[in-house]
C-alpha cells in the first residue's frame, strides 16, 4: 500500500470518531500541516471527508452511502435483521449485531430501543475489544486469543474496564464456560449490556448479538434474566447461518 493511501485511510479512520483540526490531523500522521491538507483536500473531494462550520474534519457524507451499500452485501445482517427487530420490540432494549472482520469486531446492524439515549456504537464502527460485550462474545471462541489479547488498548474508560491481558483472558474463559457475555458499565457507566455468541454453517463464531439498556433501566441481573429468551434469538440467526448445533452457546 503506498504511503499516501495510507495516510488517507488513517485519517478517515482518525475523523470518523469525532471531528479533528487540520492541527490533530497532521500530529496523528506525524506530517506538515500542508501534507496533511493536500490528502484532506482530495478525500473532501471524493466525499470521503467534510469540513464541519468549527473549522474542524469530519466523515463525509460519501462513506454513508457507499457502507449502506456494502452493508447490504452483508447476507448474515439480512437474515438476523428480523429476529432482531423482533427482540428489540420485545425487550424495548437497543439490539446490536457484531461481525468478525479480520483483526476487528465490527458492529453491522444496531436497533435502538424504545427511548434510546446517545451510545458510542454505530453500524460500520469497530467495537472496544476489551469492553464490548459483542467483542467478548466472539473473541472467547476464537483459537488465536493470544493474537487477540495483544491487539486490545487496555485504555481504562470507567471503574469497571478491563485494563490488562490476563483481566480480559479470565473474563473470556467465563463466556466461554457459561455460553454469554457482558458489559457491566465498562466503556460508559450508564450502560449494561448482555451478548451471545451466533455460529455459522461451520460451527464457529462468526457474529454476536447483544441487548443494551440504560442501567437504571435494566440493570444486569435483570438482563441476565432474560437470557433464554436471547439465546433463542442468537439460535434462530446461528440456524439461519447453517449452523446445525442445538445446544447455543454452551460448547
Amino acid at each position: 500500500m503506498s504511503q499516501t493511501v495510507a495516510r488517507a485511510i488513517d485519517i478517515v479512520a482518525f475523523v470518523s470518531r469525532r471531528h479533528r483540526t487540520l492541527g490533530e490531523i497532521a500530529d496523528h500522521l506525524g506530517v506538515h500541516k500542508s501534507t496533511a491538507l493536500r490528502i484532506l483536500q482530495t478525500l473532501e473531494d471524493g466525499g470521503f471527508v467534510r469540513r464541519v462550520p468549527d473549522h474542524r474534519y469530519a466523515m463525509g457524507f460519501q462513506l454513508i452511502a457507499y457502507g449502506q451499500l456494502a452493508l447490504d452485501q452483508v447476507e448474515a445482517r439480512a437474515l438476523a435483521r428480523p429476529i432482531l427487530q423482533e427482540l428489540s420490540d420485545r425487550s424495548g432494549h437497543t439490539v446490536h449485531f457484531a461481525e468478525l472482520a479480520g483483526d476487528r469486531v465490527v458492529y453491522v446492524d444496531k436497533i435502538d430501543g424504545r427511548g434510546s439515549v446517545a451510545m458510542g456504537s454505530r453500524i460500520g464502527l469497530p467495537a472496544i475489544l476489551h469492553t464490548a460485550g459483542v467483542a467478548k462474545a466472539i473473541l472467547a471462541h476464537q483459537p488465536d486469543r493470544a493474537r487477540w489479547l495483544s491487539i486490545c488498548d487496555y485504555e481504562r474508560f470507567t471503574p469497571t474496564t478491563l485494563t490488562g491481558p490476563e483481566e480480559l483472558s479470565a473474563e473470556l474463559d467465563r463466556v466461554r464456560e457459561r455460553g454469554w457475555a457482558e458489559d457491566d458499565g465498562e466503556h460508559e457507566d450508564f450502560l449494561n449490556c448482555v451478548a451471545l455468541p451466533v455460529y455459522d454453517a461451520r460451527g464457529q463464531v462468526t457474529h454476536s448479538l447483544s441487548v443494551t439498556a440504560l442501567k437504571v433501566v435494566a440493570p444486569l441481573a435483570e438482563l441476565r434474566a432474560h437470557l433464554d429468551e436471547y439465546r433463542t434469538a442468537a439460535h434462530r440467526i446461528s440456524r439461519a447461518l447453517g449452523w446445525g448445533g442445538d445446544d447455543h452457546g454452551r460448547r
